[in-house]
């Protein structure tokens, strides 16, 4: 009779193994096996880590093996089991791959397709088309839309961690170290001792630089020692953790009345204000967002406050962006005065650090959490519900979606909820964080997310108008191997536009996100909103690097990483074609970091945040 061989690999994750009876059944084109006991419990071949192999014995020839169906069964307690790939050497000598990459609960059948990517046109048989429509029915029903806050984008319905899809939980390993990086971030920080101050006035700079003291490296002891100067302030905006307020300033908002005798002791080119700004030396930073935001009012004992200001930055001789003005209101007025670095030193310096305060709540609320995290779990939860396991771009998506649902849904249960550390710690909780989001929805926009797109949008996208401006170099050279690898993969499996319009999987994937993850906001299509479907491959290839760019790059360029870009331990790939376009990928990636090595060499203010060494695949922390 003909044998079957099937080696199962146990994920290495803590907990992973089970005890628990597992069954396999082996489903061809000429018939399937009888559910075959691969070993009892207690005999320990299921453990974490393991790689078993089993003898299983048909009847008869299956003929071309299509679907392999596991099932645990629970042996005294529930012991849930991950389960990595199955392997299965068939009668003729020929291995067939089955990527799984899941928990196994309860006494749920989990079935699997072998490992290559397919499209839906290519499922000829019945039974494979059934397995591709029930798996997404299946995913539907799991993984559903839920509105967070009105106006939000939509999340995922689960109000805990614990509420979520086994499959997308933290394994035990990723658990325990955001427990201990949490821990060991509040008390590296002292969170707890300064906790008293972020909720009344601070006394003096020394306040700072005792936080300061407990973050020691080189870099931050540059800062502390630089960071009253103008050139310090200035540098923030091309390099700092929130590089994407500066734009170029092509002609004076009216509601900025700054004139040439304010700031013509500042300019160093002979040149009237008007025409440095003609000459494209003038930037501008403005926080509009923040006017009329509620500050925290959480603790009745303490006012807080926010401001909406707007800053004139110089790009001088030196090309040293540094700051010419600053209001801190929208509207001008004589309760509302223009800050010069000819004023008082304390006058200057506090005006500064408003700007400052401004900028730190758009880049975690907006930057950050909104434009990161929040979009990325859209385009995860768009994932789940619309592309089976065997779609290229399920395969190719994946990785730069790992753990990001669970990282949203912990902060909703602890950081951003009502009395969570927002609440406690920030000047914008208590409800102004959300109102903030509420806002910046109406400009988060497709095109802000094509990282070319967004430079080039704020007028900064000229090396010779504006060097020195790493984010956007680094950026660009990430952006472009990305692209270049996401294009190799779209071509491998979509051989015409015609391909792309017919794939019903994907233009579900990209309506569901426009029209369910993004709450339809589909007035704005015009403008550069979110497509509702996808007519070339040009336009899916753009598609998928905004996603894994966002998930990856960017986030860790607005945020700081684990594991890294272009790095895949999970094989959910097995064609060869995919895998040297992965190795492509990755000697593009090391050319860029190797240049950011030689770059950064001897500067006391290096800038590696897009370092593909040092980019996580996806939004995890």
């Amino acid at each position: 009779m003909p044998s079957y061989t099937v080696t199962v690999a146990t994920g290495s994750q803590w907990f992973a193994g089970t005890d628990d009876y597992i069954y396999i059944t082996l489903v061809g084109t000429e018939g399937c096996s009888e559910r075959t006991l691969l070993d009892k419990p207690l005999y320990n071949d299921f453990e974490r880590g393991a790689v078993d192999s089993y003898d299983v014995t048909v009847v008869e020839n299956l003929g071309e093996m299509e679907l392999v169906k596991i099932e645990k069964n629970k042996y005294w307690v529930q012991d849930d089991w991950y389960c990595k790939y199955i392997t299965v050497k068939t009668p003729s000598g020929d291995y067939v791959e089955y990527p799984c990459f899941r928990w196994l609960v309860d006494n749920k059948e989990v079935v699997l397709r072998d490992g290559r990517a397919r499209l839906p046109k290519d499922d000829k048989t019945r039974l494979e088309k059934q397995h591709r429509r029930k798996e997404l029915e299946s995913r539907q029903k799991t993984y559903r839309w839920s509105e967070w806050q009105p106006g939000f984008p939509m999340s995922i319905d689960a109000n805990t961690h614990k509420e979520l899809p086994r499959d997308i939980q933290f394994d035990s390993e990723k658990g325990v170290d955001f427990v201990l990086n949490y821990s060991k971030a509040i008390e590296n920080l002292c969170v707890n001792q300064f906790m008293h101050m972020f909720q009344s006035s601070w006394n003096d700079f020394a306040d700072f630089e005792r936080i300061f003291v407990r973050i020691k490296n080189t870099i931050s002891e540059y800062v502390m020692q630089h960071w009253k100067e103008d050139f310090m302030f200035g540098y923030q905006y091309l390099n700092g953790c929130n590089p994407v307020m500066i734009q170029k300033c092509t002609k004076l908002p009216e509601k900025f009345p700054v004139t040439h005798n304010m700031v013509a002791d500042c300019l160093e080119r002979e040149m009237t204000l008007e025409e440095e700004i003609k000459a494209g030396n003038i930037y501008l930073a403005d926080y509009e967002l923040m006017e009329d935001i509620s500050p925290n009012s959480t603790d009745p004992c303490t006012l807080q406050y926010l401001a909406a200001p707007i800053c004139l930055l110089y790009n001088n001789s030196q090309s040293k962006i540094l700051p010419l003005a600053i209001q801190l209101g929208q509207t001008p007025g004589k309760d509302n005065p223009i800050f010069l670095p000819s004023d008082g030193q304390y006058d200057w310096m506090l005006a500064k650090i408003w700007v400052r305060s401004s900028d730190f709540h758009i880049h975690q609320t907006v930057t950050h959490l909104l434009r990161t995290h929040l979009v990325s779990e859209v385009f995860g939860v768009a994932m789940f519900r619309q592309l089976p396991a065997i779609h290229p771009a399920y395969k190719l998506l994946l990785p730069h979606i790992r753990f990001t649902i669970a990282i949203n849904t912990k902060a909703r249960e602890q950081l951003i909820c009502e009395f969570g550390i927002f609440d406690k710690a920030n000047g914008t909780g208590g409800g102004g964080h959300v109102e903030m989001i509420q806002k910046a929805m109406r400009s988060l926009t497709f095109r802000s997310l094509c990282f070319p797109d967004a430079i080039k949008a704020r007028g900064v996208d000229s090396p010779e108008d504006l060097p020195y401006y790493y984010y956007r170099d680094d950026g660009n050279r990430v952006w472009d191997a990305t692209k270049s690898f996401v294009w190799d993969v779209v071509c491998i499996y979509y051989d015409s536009d015609d391909t792309v319009q017919k794939d019903e999987e994907i233009q579900a994937f990209v309506k569901d996100v426009c029209s369910f993850g993004m709450q339809d906001l589909d007035c704005c299509a015009s403008s550069g909103f979110f497509p509702k479907s996808l007519k070339t491959r040009e336009d899916l290839t753009e598609y998928l690097t905004v996603i894994i760019f966002t998930a990856s790059a960017h986030h860790a360029a607005v945020n700081f990483g684990q594991l890294f870009l272009g790095m895949y331990p999970d094989e959910h790939f097995i064609e060869k074609p995919v895998k040297e376009a992965m190795e492509s990928f990755r000697k593009r990636l090391a050319e860029v970091s190797s240049a950011i090595k030689i770059r950064n060499e001897g500067k006391k203010l290096p800038y590696y945040y897009f370092s593909p060494d040092r980019i996580p695949n996806s939004v995890a922390v």
